[in-house]
């Protein structure tokens, strides 16, 4: 008797009564797994290179011992900060990747039905789930806490900031975590969940803040130093709700007094009770879901979509003459190349009908025609930077889908057993490929043609040149070819979904990260012997070159003035002029293009090869 009062006093008081045997089964399989070794270190040398390139800017050798030893306290602040924001960062996107399949791989491959006839509840489902892939940055937290202790050394930075950013990044973690849950429960793609959860948590975090701030005061958006608050009770309350503003606040009051004092109602203890409260109730939203889609597998309904969806949208009149052979259920004819007409026939985003995908697309343009409006109000929009932003945002969220969608298109046909039936027949293996890389272009395409929505419609309106037409078409005919081989070839080299979307986003932060700090720092050893090779690399970055383009090319004055006019800012002096832009352009959309074919080519090469 009090052997079993023992036992259960000690379960009740267990850490495992929150997360139940699925956590526990994931710590004994962690330790296994090469790729958290993997991830682990080249988390240590992205930040080992961040500090090192902060480092060199503060601290300068050609100095005084004297003077270098005045600039530790400063030295120690940027270095903190440094870390403080990459981890803020990286943690959050890892934490998304790492969650994206945490629910769907259970429903593909029907063992979440099965668990719900074991003793394991649909709570400890999620908790275990989520715990589980939190642990490993919990581990990644940890890595950088010596440094953050040795370079406290310097000075000027107290424990409290430490203390203050880890659990403002932590509780960031857990929420964006929590976000990949919920998408992946009712998502089979982890390429649509990390989109989804993305875009969510951009909504939420920039694309609100950005508007209201803009929209009640505009200066604010420009001022150089902590605002005069003008309604102190909503900029608390968009501090206390937002991760990024909460960091910033939270950085700022430690870098300068007088962020300090203009930011006096900001309690960090309170944001991150408000972001934990946030994230239970994600949890509990995923926890109820869970069930329902757990017992529905149980009872051999297989689908997603709940019976009640299903029967509503079967009642719902067509209209006359649309498709008329899927309404008398005739099998459809294929005309011509099988992969090329599956992957036309396939929606933007998989799991999502045209219907949704049309309002989805509506409603960001909506909202990017606000953000017009915006700038129209604070009379930025004749301005060159507001187009340089504009341009990039638009490269980087287009690249970031073309990168998704390639990395997932053969894995994500491997795991649903596709693969080797499609193997199996006729087809060729280029025609595998050309129909993959032809889905990828047009479920990326809307992307793209906001940027060259952008462009016509301010070429129009008499602030962007219309060369900028031309250059930013030859950028993206580059960099399109080169994200789909690459990301063919990290599909077709790897088996699962998530090793190919991070091998991915890991050559992009190669390419154009960290091999482009590894040179600015050779730069600075070795006092400008480098400097050629830095700037031809840096100029063939596709961000690099969206600002230079929109630099020459963007504002009113450029859009008025001659071609033989325009300037534009390359870090090499004897490129400036527009033509030789274009040479330029066109040099790096050939090395792209090639480069793109060779990925291509090589994932042709692997299509047979490790098949299951």
């Amino acid at each position: 008797m009090k052997a079993t009062l023992v036992h259960s006093v000690s379960r009740f008081f267990s850490p495992f009564m929150l997360t139940g045997p699925l956590f526990d089964k994931e710590l004994r399989v962690s330790s296994r797994r090469r790729r958290n070794y993997v991830l682990r270190s080249l988390y240590v040398v992205l930040l080992t290179i961040f500090v090192a390139v902060v480092w060199l800017g503060v601290v300068e050798s050609e100095y005084s011992p004297a003077f270098q030893k005045s600039r530790m306290a400063v030295a120690g602040k940027s270095i903190i900060s440094t870390i403080v924001t990459f981890q803020f960062i990286a943690t959050q996107i890892i934490a998304v990747i790492m969650l994206s399949t945490s629910i769907s791989d259970e429903v593909q491959h029907r063992t979440l039905g099965l668990l719900m006839t074991t003793p394991i509840s649909s709570f400890h489902i999620v908790m275990g789930k989520l715990f589980s892939k939190l642990l490993q940055i919990v581990l990644l937290l940890a890595i950088s806490m010596p440094l953050l202790a040795v370079v406290r050394v310097f000075g000027g930075v107290p424990w409290s900031y430490l203390l203050s950013s880890l659990c403002i990044t932590f509780t960031a973690v857990i929420f964006a975590g929590s976000f990949s849950l919920f998408f992946s429960i009712n998502n089979r793609r982890a390429y649509v969940v990390i989109i989804k959860a993305v875009f969510a948590l951009g909504f939420l975090f920039a694309f609100v803040p950005i508007i209201t701030g803009a929209l009640l005061s505009p200066r604010w958006l420009f001022a150089s130093r902590p605002p005069n608050v003008s309604f102190p009770l909503l900029t608390s309350i968009l501090l206390h709700l937002n991760p990024i503003g909460a960091m910033s606040a939270n950085t700022a009051m430690m870098v300068s007094p007088a962020g300090a004092v203009a930011l006096t109602s900001f309690h960090w203890p309170l944001h991150c009770v408000m972001m934990l409260g946030a994230s239970a109730l994600l949890i509990a939203l995923s926890v109820k879901i869970v069930r329902k889609v757990a017992l529905r597998q149980a009872t051999g309904q297989l689908e997603l979509i709940p019976k009640q969806r299903r029967t509503r949208r079967s009642k719902k009149p067509s209209p006359a003459g649309i498709r008329p052979q899927e309404q008398a259920g005739v099998i459809r004819r294929v005309q011509g190349s099988p992969v090329l007409w599956k992957e036309l026939r396939a929606p933007m985003i998989s799991g999502v009908d045209g219907r949704n995908s049309i309002i989805g697309l509506v409603i960001t343009i909506l909202a990017l025609l606000l953000t017009y409006g915006v700038c129209e109000h604070t009379k930025c929009l004749h301005e060159d930077f507001t187009h340089i932003t504009y341009t990039v945002m638009f490269v980087v969220i287009g690249s970031i889908f073309t990168m998704v969608l390639s990395a997932t298109c053969i894995t994500s046909e491997r795991e649903s057993r596709a693969w080797p039936i499609m193997l199996a027949t006729s087809m060729d293996d280029w025609h595998i490929l050309l129909g993959k890389a032809v889905g990828v272009f047009r479920r990326c395409l809307p992307v793209w043609l906001l940027l060259a929505g952008h462009i016509v419609l301010f070429v129009c309106m008499r602030y962007i040149h219309p060369i900028a037409l031309v250059h930013a078409f030859m950028l993206v005919a580059g960099l399109v070819p080169f994200l789909t081989g690459a990301g063919l070839y990290f599909s077709a080299r790897f088996t699962r979904t998530t090793s190919a979307v991070v091998a991915g986003f890991t050559l992009a932060l190669l390419l154009w990260a960290v091999t482009p700090a590894l040179l600015g720092l050779m730069t600075a050893f070795e006092h400008g012997d480098y400097e050629e090779a830095f700037d031809a690399y840096v100029s063939a970055h596709p961000a690099a070159q969206a600002g230079i383009i929109m630099s020459g090319a963007g504002g009113e004055w450029n859009a008025r003035a001659k071609l033989s006019q325009l300037d534009y800012d390359w870090p090499n002096d004897d490129w400036h002029k527009a033509s030789t832009t274009t040479g330029v352009l066109s040099v790096y959309m050939l090395i792209y293009l090639f480069a793109g074919l060779a990925f291509a080519w090589r994932a042709k090469c692997r299509f047979r090869r490790n098949i299951f």
